[in-house]
């Protein structure tokens, strides 16, 4: 029996097929599995600075009528990059430099805010007609704690919180997330293009254009048609590197079910 003939055996298709079908459940579970990865930024728009100057004169910055050195306004927005679910995730903002004022929280793209954890609750309940301790106030100028009911595959959640730093640094706040199977990662803030990151959609943009000069190249002779493609195409690179990979994104999303 020759080697085509074994080939096209029904035996070894049936064998082929049920390897085939084994390695692309494990691909497919793999996919499904992988780790969790939240990630998130932050942003600082500084609103006012107390000072005292010998020609310009005083300027006084306070909040609820106590004075305070300078007041920023700041944005965290977390997002769940993975293809999994959750359920239950406690968040954590905390700071070391910087008193938490007044908050507003949202879930990106709903009407609702969250709500701080049991736990957090705990700590800060003051019985009627009591003052919160000092440590109590400690706790609530230096940290968050919110429980997000569902984390879905893609959603964000924006917290913003009015703040003075005390020190002559920008306010630095930091998030901790727990949830089993879910890793943090911190970002820079980057300009989007079509909602990806340009970085990315530029290297991505890149990459097919110089697949499409190579085909171009086998295809046209005048060098100066493919010069004047390349040019124009470097301009606009970034656009169909955001498309493909808003477009591998929705695949993705389609694997994960």
């Amino acid at each position: 029996m020759s080697l085509f003939q074994i080939i096209q055996s029904q035996y070894v298709s049936a064998i082929a097929g049920g390897i085939g079908g084994v390695i692309t459940a494990w691909l497919t579970q793999r996919v499904l599995n992988k780790r969790g990865t939240f990630t998130y930024f932050v942003q600082h728009w500084p609103l006012g600075v107390s000072s005292e100057h010998a020609i310009f004169g005083s300027v006084s910055i306070s909040w609820n009528g106590n004075p305070v050195a300078n007041l920023y306004l700041s944005t965290i927005e977390l997002k769940n990059e993975s293809m999994n679910d959750y359920e239950k995730v406690v968040v954590r903002a905390y700071t070391d430099n910087t008193r938490l004022l007044s908050e507003h929280t949202q879930i990106v793209d709903t009407p609702n805010i969250l709500d701080w954890s049991d736990a957090f609750k705990q700590q800060l309940h003051v019985e009627l007609g009591a003052n919160p301790s000092d440590v109590q106030w400690g706790i609530y100028n230096s940290q968050r704690e919110y429980s997000i009911p569902v984390m879905n595959r893609g959603q964000a959640v924006k917290l913003t919180y009015l703040n003075s730093a005390t020190t002559t640094n920008l306010p630095a706040i930091w998030l901790a997330v727990t949830q089993k199977g879910v890793r943090l990662k911190f970002r820079v803030p980057q300009p989007h293009t079509l909602g990806v990151p340009q970085p990315l959609a530029a290297l991505v943009g890149v990459v097919i254009g110089f697949a499409g000069i190579v085909a171009l190249v086998w295809q046209v002779s005048d060098p100066w048609i493919i010069a004047i493609v390349a040019l124009v195409y470097g301009f606009v690179a970034q656009v169909p590197g955001a498309y493909a990979i808003k477009l591998l994104r929705k695949i993705r999303e389609v694997i994960g079910g």
